[in-house]
């Protein structure tokens, strides 16, 4: 048993040099004999085996080096924060709104609900108009009978399911009816008594004209907290801010696909003393097929620039996802590329679906299946859907 034990130290003593040094080599050695035969002790395989790993190919390392990795998600703690804009007042702010939609607040990207908790969801304005005017098939249908008026017209959108109702008073154009801004103002008031929803007002996009609506509009809506849209550089801003301001409204600022000029028109409103609260950005939304690319890329340098602390870009966006109405693809009869009545707003989704993860806050459209189906598509991005839900759902909500 002596000499048993003082073998196996022995053994375990060169195993050990072994697995620290991995050789021995030995010098100055001279076996003088006529047969050598080297008996590898039972003991002395089991040790072996058991202190060297099984050897891997340069493949399977790489294969086990992957199944070992952990992924930690990179997070972004953002220095700065969008700000609240908030549409409509309720009788106890001076108004008459049933309900108030905030917009805005952001503290991280659009549904980065890993790295922060945004305070608001997006909103959703449904487009009316003072006139009847031209409309895609597919969107006429759901409207032809009340084009004639507006409070009807705005009554319908609030049944599709709108948050916000986007008032455009196209026929004060002086090249179509040049309706008065008094009598504008009148329509104002009755798309206020039909609906208790915030309003967004638009003019014609006469840069002469609106400043002069819009501070009728402002007037006939005092305290209701209305959107004025919009001041631009070409327009009479000054008049629209100090309209608002006296009847304490908000203000779209609207520049065409430059960040640069987005960032100059709000320094100016600001300076004229428009809150910063009371300012919405809209640089221009591309239809899908038409330049959306550029707005994903204008979009999300404002809110990115915003978070990281620029102050003049600190101002929830708006988006007209109705642009997309401009791509002929949307309503041409071609089957083709499919029956147009899905077609349609599909297209007007997925142009809003874009800008809204680019960094959009509050969106126009123009058919009711569009707002169905981005409340849903909302809630789907936020989680708050009941599980077993099918990803392709969305699609045939359209229909």
């Amino acid at each position: 048993m002596g000499e048993e034990s003082e073998s196996t130290n022995l053994v375990k003593n060169l195993l050990k040099v072994v697995q620290e040094l991995g050789e021995i080599e030995i010098d100055n050695v001279t076996l003088d004999v006529e047969q050598l035969e080297l008996i590898i002790q039972p003991i002395v395989s089991s040790m072996i085996s058991g202190a060297r790993p099984p050897q891997l190919s340069a493949k399977q390392a790489q294969i086990q080096q992957l199944l070992e990795a952990k992924y930690a998600t990179p997070l972004e703690q953002y220095p700065g924060r969008v700000v609240e804009v908030q549409l409509g007042a309720t009788r106890s702010e001076g108004g008459s709104r049933g309900s108030v939609v905030k917009i805005g607040g952001e503290r991280t990207m659009p549904f980065y609900s890993f790295e922060a908790e945004n305070p608001n969801r997006p909103a959703f304005a449904m487009d009316i108009f003072d006139m009847p005017l031209s409309l895609a098939k597919m969107v006429k249908m759901h409207y032809e009978d009340v084009m004639t008026d507006p409070a009807a017209w705005a009554k319908r959108c609030v049944e599709f399911g709108a948050d916000v109702v986007s008032l455009n008073l196209i026929s004060t154009d002086p090249l179509l009816n040049d309706t008065s801004p008094q009598t504008a103002a009148k329509t104002v008031e009755q798309v206020l008594q039909a609906v208790d929803v915030p309003i967004i007002i638009g003019g014609s996009g006469n840069k002469q004209k609106d400043p002069i609506v819009l501070e009728a509009a402002a007037s006939a809506a005092a305290g209701e907290r209305i959107l004025l849209n919009s001041a631009n550089t070409d327009n009479d801003h000054k008049r629209i801010v100090e309209a608002a301001n006296k009847y304490g409204h908000s203000v779209v600022a609207f520049t065409p696909m430059d960040v640069n000029n987005a960032k100059k028109l709000n320094k100016t409103l600001l300076s004229e003393g428009l809150p910063k609260d009371h300012i919405v950005i809209d640089p221009t939304t591309a239809a899908l097929g038409y330049g959306i690319d550029y707005t994903i890329s204008i979009m999300e340098r404002i809110k990115l620039a915003g978070l990281l602390g620029d102050e003049d870009l600190q101002m929830p966006v708006l988006a007209p996802a109705s642009n997309a109405w401009g791509a002929r693809e949307a309503w041409m009869k071609n089957e083709d590329i499919g029956p147009r009545e899905l077609r349609g707003p599909l297209w007007e989704t997925i142009t809003l679906l874009t800008a809204m993860l680019a960094g959009g806050d509050i969106f126009m459209i123009s058919h009711p299946a569009t707002t169905r189906v981005a409340k849903g598509l909302v809630q789907d991005l936020l989680g708050k859907t009941a599980k077993g839900g099918v990803v392709e759902d969305w699609v045939t909500a359209l229909g």
